[in-house]
């Protein structure tokens, strides 16, 4: 088969794998190498100043040993099937970094013949663009369950970033769709990749030149819809990998119906929707100061598909609202919709000089077709005249904007950029 063949079927098939971002490392340049991974970042992805960057974004293999119900690479699925030898990676990587493509690479797989087999194989490839090809710039590959905590140190050792896919949110989950795997040979890598970086930072602080250890940190990606998990499950989960294994991300990937078997749910498209809620309950929990069991609970395990997460506390705690935006602290100004993390310092710091009205807030760049409802400048309130949870409620999902269509970006589509690229922005 040829390589552009290849090319064609296992980049598709990493459309599915949605945990890779920026890289967030600062590996050195050596002398007459290629790429850079100090700012540049990776492909279809965005840098922390907001840039889009690009990546190569392949799987080495989608032949597997798994069966894995709602995976479209599981063994029993009839589909084109192809695999790349290390050498065809590292030319292909090498050739599309000169020729201004890419700024770096990330490479997933499915289990091809044993998870040991399938960690060497991944092995070549960066040990091979790391000290044959002296490439340096970002790499993001996976560490394979199941597979050896030797061979997963070794590729820790050459590569930025690591991700171990837990995919479904439950034991139970697991059992159901995926019993070939178990959580253990799950967890037992990301435990081990979580050792590896603590201890090459302490290395690090004794020894300058001590080498690096996945020094961008892991992530892991989980399935949203493919079981009857609520989201209360899912989140509780993602903050305790964030607490436990120090995770940087945890990406969330709404459920394709690519399979029928009678274990998987039967819907017509994937809830975006509801993925796009789990982002921003994310956001809560690392930036904001939100615990899961704030967000939601046993009463109401679920997020309200029609109002953001932030917006949806905020109702169900209107006995706390409206605060007094020139006496209000940083905690308290952060659960108010519509404040971000940035403007919440900038009222902080404007407040210092002299008392802040309505439309100083519009200046500060606050969302006030949220915060209106929550918030008083020197005493006077904007919003409608009642405090009324329900009444304010039908107030903002008057005012959202229209869900849009979202889709995959192929490497082979014929389709202009800027018919292509949505930005996600604002503040909750």
């Amino acid at each position: 088969m040829e390589v552009l063949e290849k090319l064609r079927i296992l980049s598709d098939a990493a459309k599915y794998d949605v945990s890779c971002s920026s890289s967030g490392s600062n590996r050195k340049n050596k002398k007459d190498g290629l790429g850079n991974a100090s700012s540049c970042g990776i492909c279809h992805s965005w840098s922390d100043d907001g840039r889009c960057i690009s990546l190569l974004k392949i799987l080495m293999t989608n032949y597997c040993i798994y069966d894995c119900a709602y995976c479209i690479n599981r063994s029993s699925n009839d589909l084109p099937r192809a695999i790349f030898t290390p050498d065809e990676i590292v030319d292909l990587t090498i050739n599309f970094y000169k020729r201004n493509y890419i700024e770096g690479l990330f490479l997933s797989s499915a289990v091809f013949r044993s998870p040991n087999h399938t960690m060497e194989m991944l092995l070549q490839v960066v040990q091979r663009l790391r000290e044959e090809e002296n490439f340096n710039g970002y790499i993001h590959t996976k560490a394979i369950p199941g597979a050896d905590e030797e061979i997963v140190e070794k590729v820790g050792r050459y590569v930025d970033r690591m991700s171990v896919n837990i995919e479904l949110p439950t034991e139970e989950g697991l059992k159901l769709l995926a019993p070939q795997k178990n959580k253990q040979n799950i967890l037992r890598p990301m435990n081990l990749i979580k050792t590896g970086i603590t201890q090459s930072i302490e290395e690090r602080k004794k020894f300058h030149f001590s080498p690096k250890f996945v020094p961008a940190g892991q992530t892991t990606q989980l399935i949203v819809g493919a079981t009857t998990d609520s989201d209360l499950k899912i989140l509780r989960l993602s903050e305790g990998l964030y607490n436990s294994y120090g995770l940087k991300r945890v990406y969330y990937s709404a459920f394709v119906p690519v399979s029928n078997n009678p274990k998987l749910p039967l819907i017509k498209s994937p809830p975006l929707v509801r993925e796009n809620r789990l982002y921003q309950a994310d956001w809560l929990l690392r930036f904001y100061g939100f615990e899961a069991k704030e967000l939601l609970d046993e009463n109401k395990p679920d997020f309200d598909l029609a109002l953001d997460p932030k917006c949806d506390w905020a109702l169900r705690n209107i006995h706390l609202f409206p605060v007094e935006i020139n006496k209000a602290d940083y905690n308290m100004l952060l659960k108010v919709p519509g404040i971000g993390v940035k403007s919440a310092i900038k009222i902080i710091q404007a407040r210092r000089f002299s008392a802040i009205d309505f439309y100083d807030l519009k200046k500060l760049g606050i969302v006030m077709k949220r915060a209106q409802y929550f918030i008083t400048c020197k005493g006077k309130y904007y919003g409608i005249k009642s405090m009324n949870s329900e009444i304010i409620r039908n107030q903002l999902v008057t005012s959202s904007p229209v869900e849009k269509n979202y889709k995959q970006l192929s490497l082979f589509d014929q389709v202009s950029l800027e018919d292509k690229y949505i930005e996600i922005g604002g503040q909750l």
